[in-house]
């Protein structure tokens, strides 16, 4: 039986010794498809750490953006709350497995890469949920990364980083590279604030909220 850790591992060091950060998902879930490897992200129910924090946000609506949707499970939950939801994954074959599990889905599924994204989509959602993602890309690429992610969040939105939890010192082998504190506060930019940043130690996981206070005055109006 494949080992969904392993298989990360081994198409992760390959595509990163190529100086191709992420290069590797799209081949982790072609092999997949193909019953070569699983993915070890993948999930039947959404992220318990995402619904109870969405949904304590109510009322649901306004426009949710999903970093690194994968199959789109959390997707799929973000919209059933009444979320105009975007969800992007750098795979194609990702989006085309999301498309055949919930083929009467209203989420606008899009294959976009992190480091590189529409710019259509700048200041552009209410909401933006970053689950596990940039703990997944190597060190020299995270801050590109992270500033991209912090810059889709409108005037007045809210941003959700959840991560595992690296100790400061601390040095792993990836993928995951699970983010430190101040790599978790470095989401906080000119525009987004840090408004709450919680060590769930039952999940060893990061759940940090941040808003952009640009414009939140009027947004809130």
């Amino acid at each position: 039986m494949s080992n969904p850790d392993a298989d990360a591992s081994r198409l992760a060091a390959e595509s990163i010794n190529k100086r191709d950060p992420t290069g590797w998902f799209e081949q982790l879930y072609t092999e997949a498809a193909e019953g070569r490897a699983i993915v070890p992200w993948d999930r039947t129910a959404p992220n318990a750490l995402i619904g109870s924090w969405i949904r304590d946000r109510a009322p649901h609506r306004g426009r949710a953006l999903v970093v690194g949707c994968g199959y789109g499970t959390d997707s799929e939950f973000i919209a059933s709350l009444g979320y105009d939801t975007t969800a992007f994954d750098i795979s194609q074959t990702a989006i085309d497995t999301a498309h055949a599990r919930f083929p009467e889905s209203v989420v606008q599924y899009e294959v976009a890469d992190v480091l590189d994204l529409p710019q259509r989509w700048l200041r552009a959602f209410d909401v933006v949920i970053e689950s596990i993602t940039v703990q997944s890309m190597p060190v020299w690429v995270r801050q590109n990364a992270v500033a991209a992610i912090a810059s889709t969040v409108a005037p007045g939105g809210s941003l959700l980083v959840v991560s595992g939890i690296r100790e400061d010192g601390v040095e792993v082998e990836g993928p995951p590279w699970p983010l430190t504190r101040e790599e978790i506060e470095s989401f906080a930019s000119t525009a987004l604030t840090a408004t709450r940043i919680e060590r769930v130690t039952s999940e060893n996981r990061w759940r940090a909220t941040f808003m952009n206070e640009l414009g939140s005055e009027m947004a809130g109006d």
